[in-house]
């Protein structure tokens, strides 16, 4: 494989390492949730503020559902990281093998489950009549397209985890173009509902899939295998289900306060219902560098602990932290000057009240980004470490902030509840995750002193 096809993070500069792995991940992130941001304009503008809360009362079942997803395929590259950073590229094959039969397997099942289950879910979480069906055509369809989910996930966190983050974004810019022509032909040439944007949403995602599968096909030879690096490996299955699964879990367990949240925000009627959704896509928008931070550090964690290299992965923990502060400032300056005029992109000027409400989500939220700095870098960097069950504890953390909100303050305070409920569960995380990454590195010293001893 060509030399600059890969790199190698456990030399040189991190700066310079985090940014140049960091960036290319951001623009295709940015890009992901432009799109994301089209799907709703096109809804909110041309098919109006019920059609709006309609897809957006299945935000947090969608990030329950798909984050699961993304989690799983995140964990799924962390041994193939560590395997690289130690050299052992038969390993790093036999893993690679392993994670594709492991995402068919879960595609398959995942995707039975819930589209049998989803009005069920809807009804659950006590959504609004008037908007019931629009939101059951849109996620019914987005968790039909769980297959083409995984399929991108697994095949980019691969390709990242050897160092490449500039080919999947690439693919993703490709994907979000066809997106977005794909919301318009649906919504505005067949006349579909929210159900059109669902469809154009699965079909670019399947793209990007596609083409990073040709890509790996021709241009990785490391990951070229034998027959015998292609079967299934019970204990590399088991690796993988215990760095995969509570990654994906923790997604899930954070959901599920959010879910309780959206529950709560779903009985104060729908005009609040799209003001929380249109207030999170632009918070979607503007936490885009935390996640490209995240998992950089996923990456950048998983490699140097293959290489024994933990003072490096503290030194990138520190230089993530400080881009990430950095930008949180920048990001609420802008959200206070242009919050109200970023409103617009989704709402009529004649909906003052809800684009009230969009400008208080959106600096509620802004105020406490220098918190979620640390729950990506920190968490992506203990997963990348080997300690992925400590993300389930975070995200029960998590959970537990945005239940509370949910279940007692929104009730008693409101939608302004319901603005702070994220900033809470992020503090909430922090106090576990620092101390918990402290605990790791120390256990990690502690077993490589004990490899290097006669």
């Amino acid at each position: 494989m060509a030399k600059h096809e890969i790199r190698d993070m456990t030399n040189g500069s991190p700066l310079k390492l985090i940014l140049g792995f960091a960036v290319p991940m951001l623009l295709g992130l940015l890009f992901q949730q432009f799109y994301s941001m089209v799907d709703t304009i096109i809804v909110g503008k041309y098919l109006g503020v019920n059609a709006l809360a309609a897809v957006g009362s299945t935000s947090s079942i969608n990030f329950m559902i798909i984050g699961f997803c993304t989690g799983v395929c995140s964990g799924f590259s962390i041994p193939v990281a560590q395997k690289f950073g130690a050299g052992d590229h038969h390993g790093l094959r036999c893993f690679v093998a392993n994670a594709a039969w492991l995402s068919a397997i879960f595609s398959v099942i995942m995707t039975f489950a819930v589209c049998v289950l989803c009005m069920d879910i809807l009804r659950w979480m006590n959504t609004p009549e008037d908007i019931i069906q629009g939101a059951y055509d849109y996620i019914f369809i987005i968790f039909a397209g769980i297959p083409v989910t995984y399929l991108y996930n697994i095949l980019a966190g691969i390709i990242r985890s050897l160092g490449d983050s500039r080919t999947p974004v690439y693919f993703l810019l490709l994907s979000s173009v066809i997106n977005i022509f794909l919301d318009l032909f649906t919504i505005l040439i067949l006349g579909m509902g929210p159900e059109g944007a669902a469809y154009a949403t699965v079909i670019s995602q399947a793209i990007s899939g596609i083409l990073c599968f040709i890509y790996m096909r021709a241009h990785f030879s490391i990951l070229k295998m034998t027959e015998e690096e292609r079967k299934i490996n019970p204990h590399m299955m088991k690796i993988l289900c215990g760095m995969g699964i509570p990654m994906g879990l923790q997604y899930s367990i954070t959901a599920i306060g959010s879910v309780i949240l959206q529950t709560a925000v779903n009985g104060l009627g729908s005009l609040y219902v799209a003001a929380v959704s249109a207030g999170s896509k632009v918070t979607m928008f503007f936490c885009c560098p935390f996640d490209a931070l995240g998992a950089t550090m996923a990456t950048w964690a998983g490699q140097n602990v293959g290489a024994k290299k933990l003072d490096r992965v503290s030194a990138g923990v520190k230089y993530a932290s400080i881009i990430g502060c950095v930008y949180s400032v920048i990001a609420l300056a802008v959200l206070i000057v242009f919050g109200r005029y970023i409103s617009l992109l989704f709402l009529d000027p004649s909906e003052t009240d809800t684009i009230d409400n969009v400008v208080l989500f959106l600096i509620g939220n802004g105020a406490f980004y220098i918190p979620l700095v640390f729950v990506n870098v920190v968490r992506f960097a203990i997963q990348g470490m080997g300690f992925s069950k400590f993300a389930i504890l975070a995200g029960v953390c998590e959970m537990f902030a945005r239940a509370f909100a949910g279940m007692f303050l929104v009730p008693v305070f409101g939608y302004p509840a319901a603005c702070i409920a994220s900033p809470l569960a992020w503090i909430a995380a922090d106090l576990f995750l620092i101390p918990a990454f402290r605990h790791c590195l120390k256990k990690l010293e502690m077993l490589f002193s004990e490899d290097t001893e006669p």
